[in-house]
């Protein structure tokens, strides 16, 4: 209808402005990349979480709950269990005082290191680009009954979110993330009314469902206990090693801005994820049968109730569908820009230059790496598999990073080692059809039942592999390999520990500026090797906290469900 029309071109509009209004307060390549780090507590929380809720993951879990039930909240609660450790984690990222994790990792490890990161990063990004588009793409060919293609819906997101990212940078991201996760807030419960009285209400959609174990938030087979715990602890892992974790952290005033917009903005995420499970168990009452991909679900119950309601809510729930993607996807490109300009291209191939052409580079780059994106969209088969391809990638220098922050002993060798590894024992794990290797077909029948499911390896036990074959690797690598200079450790974790003060001047990442005196070293183990600090009552008190909000929200939806 004309009126949804308007109401996608007036939004589009809106962020256009904005995108052109950033690009003239971009002065450096660090402002572009990192914003001027003066983003308060709301600020942060809306673009933590507008950067970490796209379309893909609302995507997923309604096409997961379509298919498993309650369960299917875990393909996005399984960072819930780590919410806690981000409270502890955000002030680490802030003292670094860095643009990207690759600068504190050069400076850490060196550079050979942060170019590996770099590399790694970019990919996971792309990938991460990749199954946004991939799931954006089959909302709107599914909400326009298949007058917009999937192709075609990927080129026209792709031009949108490009727009104004390569124009404003992150400083753009942020400012169009706090009116974007407004929208992705309404996109969230918008069709969940209307999907429940359709099938008679929340008290009537078991009957609807009619089979009680889709009510179950573990499921049988796939979605076991052992799933749940493995998931999260990759997920964890992996969080460290997110090109945007640096952004969502470094872009606050301050630790506390930064500390409260990544809890809050998480939480909040959590929050929807419910909705998203409760539409995909009402998709169950009303599409079984009649739907051959479970992708459409979401799309299909928008079109079937929307325009019965309101005129303009179909465009309402695209504009805010495409919100969720911009606000992702944005700052995955910019993140990607930052880690090839800052620890590639400025170091090894142009140093010395100006910084309007290091700001090109950034530009150029971030068009690159979409380009990989739209490769990878049109690659993966569903958004599931997509989305457990970014769970892979994103874990694999995790173990390298946590290792750097607490143990002196860890060395680049072993950071190499581990990454290169798990890489390796995933690879080993997986069908490579482009070589004729199925490691399911030579090895899945002298494998325990327990480690298998549909007769192949289960998803968790090839994490458990490659996790632990990556842990060894970098202990026992780090310790017969020497270790980087004492003076630099020393460097490293006197900026780790000393907060950052009110109005510090922008420094050289792990740089302390002038006149602030490094914190006092007070370990919690007291051994040379470690650097793990006693915790401040700020940090017990809010990690408590944190605990009581998984908590909360595990009953509040264990009892809605039940």
């Amino acid at each position: 209808m004309i009126i949804d029309w308007l109401v996608i071109i007036v939004y589009l509009s809106i962020l256009a402005l904005i995108g052109v209004w950033s690009s003239k307060k971009i002065k450096t390549a660090s402002s572009f990349f990192i914003s001027e780090r003066d983003f308060g507590k709301a600020m942060m929380t809306f673009f933590t979480f507008g950067t970490g809720t796209n379309t893909d993951q609302a995507v997923t879990v309604v096409s997961k709950s379509f298919v498993s039930g309650a369960s299917g909240i875990w393909y996005q609660w399984l960072w819930l269990f780590a919410t806690p450790f981000y409270w502890l984690l955000a002030p680490l990222f802030r003292r670094m005082r860095a643009v990207t994790t690759a600068d504190y990792l050069n400076i850490r490890y060196g550079q050979s290191v942060a170019v590996l990161y770099a590399l790694v990063g970019m990919a996971q990004l792309s990938v991460n680009i990749g199954v946004t588009l991939k799931a954006s793409s089959a909302l709107i060919t599914s909400v326009t009954s298949g007058a917009i293609s999937s192709a075609m819906a990927i080129f026209i997101l792709t031009g949108l979110f490009v727009f104004y990212g390569v124009m404003g940078g992150l400083k753009a991201a942020i400012i169009t993330d706090f009116i974007q996760g407004i929208l992705t807030i309404i996109l969230s419960f918008m069709i969940l009314p209307f999907a429940l009285k359709a099938v008679g209400g929340l008290g009537s959609l078991k009957e609807a469902v009619g089979d009680a174990s889709f009510f179950s938030i573990v499921a049988p087979g796939e979605i076991t206990i052992l799933y749940v715990i493995v998931i999260a602890v990759n997920g964890l892992i992996g969080w460290v090693s997110s090109p945007y974790s640096m952004a969502m952290c470094g872009a606050g005033k301050s630790e506390q801005d930064a500390r409260i917009g990544l809890i809050g903005g998480m939480f909040l995420k959590r929050f929807c994820t419910i909705a998203w499970v409760l539409t995909g168990l009402c998709g169950i009452g009303l599409y079984r049968g009649k739907v051959v991909n479970p992708d459409f679900v979401w799309g299909y119950m928008a079109r079937d109730f929307l325009p019965l309601v309101i005129p303009g809510l179909v465009g309402l729930f695209i504009a805010s569908m495409l919100a969720a993607v911009m606000s992702s996807c944005d700052c995955f490109m910019v993140s990607s820009a930052a880690l090839f300009t800052e620890n590639i291209y400025k170091p090894l191939i142009r140093p010395g230059q100006e910084e309007k052409h290091y700001i090109l580079i950034g530009r150029i780059t971030s068009v690159a790496v979409v380009i990989f994106g739209i490769i990878i969209a049109f690659a993966v088969s569903g958004v599931v598999q997509g989305l457990e391809v970014f769970w892979k990638v994103h874990a694999m220098m995790g173990i390298a990073i946590w290792a750097s922050f607490f143990w002196r002993k860890a060395t680049s060798a072993g950071a190499w080692a581990s990454t290169l590894s798990g890489f390796a024992v995933w690879a080993f794990t997986s069908r490579l059809s482009f070589i004729g290797w199925d490691f399911n077909a030579r090895f899945a029948h002298y494998l325990p039942d327990f480690m298998l499911y549909n007769g192949q390896l289960s998803l968790p036990w090839q994490m458990i592999f490659y996790l632990t074959v990556g842990l060894i690797v970098m202990v026992v690598v780090s310790l017969v390999t020497k270790a980087p200079a004492k003076e630099k450790l020393d460097q490293v974790y006197a900026c780790l520990r000393t907060p950052v003060q009110p109005g510090e001047p922008e420094v050289e990442p792990l740089t302390l500026p002038q006149g602030v005196k490094p914190a006092p070293r007070e370990p919690l183990i007291k051994h040379p090797d470690f650097e793990i600090m006693k915790p401040s009552l700020m940090s017990v008190v809010g990690f408590i906290l944190s605990w009581l909000g998984v908590g909360l929200l595990i009953w509040i939806f264990v009892l809605i469900i039940k």
